[in-house]
Order: C-alpha cells, then sequence, then structure tokens
C-alpha cells in the first residue's frame, strides 16, 4: 500500500514534531508513506479557513484513493480494530489510502463526505499538531499488528 499523510498547517519545531518524524520512519520501514503539508487558511473568519483549507485537502485527494478523515465526530475504534480495517483494505487490493489531518478548525462536510472512513482518535479535543503524532503512531502500531511485530502488547 501507498500511504499518504496529509495535513493542514506545517508543522512545528520541537517534541512534536520529532515525533511525528520518528513514528514516520517506523512506517516507512513497512510501508511508503509520504507527508503531504498544506498552507492553512492564515487569518480571517473560521467558515472562510474550514473552506479555503477544505478546498485545498479535496484538490490533492487522488481518484480511487481511500480516504481517512481523522475528526472529533468520527468514529473511534480500537488499535486492533484499525489494524483489521487497513488489512481488509489492503486484502481487497486498496494500493493508495490518504489520511487526512485539518487545521486548527477543522474541516468542511464535503471533505468528510469524500471520506470512505471518518475516525476519530479520542472523545477529547487535542491540538492538531499533536494528533499527527498520536495518529502516526497509531498508524505504526496498526501496521505492526498486520505483520506481527510484537509492538504491540494488547
Amino acid at each position: 500500500m501507498r500511504l499518504r499523510l496529509i495535513v493542514v498547517g506545517r508543522s512545528e519545531r520541537g517534541h512534536v514534531a520529532d515525533g511525528l518524524q520518528h513514528y514516520l520512519e517506523r512506517v516507512r520501514r513497512m510501508e511508503p508513506v509520504d507527508e503531504v503539508v498544506l498552507p492553512d487558511a492564515g487569518r480571517g473568519e473560521v467558515a472562510w479557513q474550514q473552506r479555503t483549507e477544505s478546498e485545498r485537502i479535496l484538490a490533492v485527494l487522488k481518484p480511487g484513493e481511500k480516504v481517512v478523515v481523522l475528526d472529533e465526530r468520527g468514529i473511534q475504534l480500537t488499535s486492533p480494530a484499525f489494524a483489521h480495517r487497513l488489512g481488509n483494505w489492503r486484502d481487497q487490493g486498496v494500493r493508495d489510502i490518504a489520511f487526512v489531518i485539518g487545521g486548527a478548525h477543522g474541516m468542511t462536510e464535503e471533505v468528510r463526505q469524500r471520506a470512505d472512513l471518518v475516525l476519530s482518535i479520542s472523545a477529547m479535543v487535542f491540538p492538531h499538531q499533536l494528533i499527527r503524532v498520536l495518529f502516526a503512531e497509531q498508524l505504526y502500531r496498526g501496521l505492526s499488528i498486520l505483520k506481527g511485530t510484537g509492538y504491540h502488547h494488547g
């Protein structure tokens, strides 16, 4: 599978960025993954920011690509259930999967409608920068479960 992590806004420097790169490197040992960083909309009305950033997201999604949108209104899966979903897609011959993390104010309904899966990491709200690290770790964990590496102890 070819994986893409599509995010809005450049990553902050420091421990959060280091954590993201740490897990993306681990993922790359199992599957190719690209990080696509889209510019945020800058200052303005929240609805305008959401529309602008959502248009940028929709513009980079590929036809036929499975799309997973991370959104607080999505479903929550256990790590093994997420791995199972990835494994099912792999077994069905899915070649490309995009994981989308929006900006600080979220995304429009159009982006969620384009998704094959709307996923919530937690019922709690986290900064979108931190969600990148949490999700990258879960992606690594999910792939590790599929490959039986022993990383997951659940």
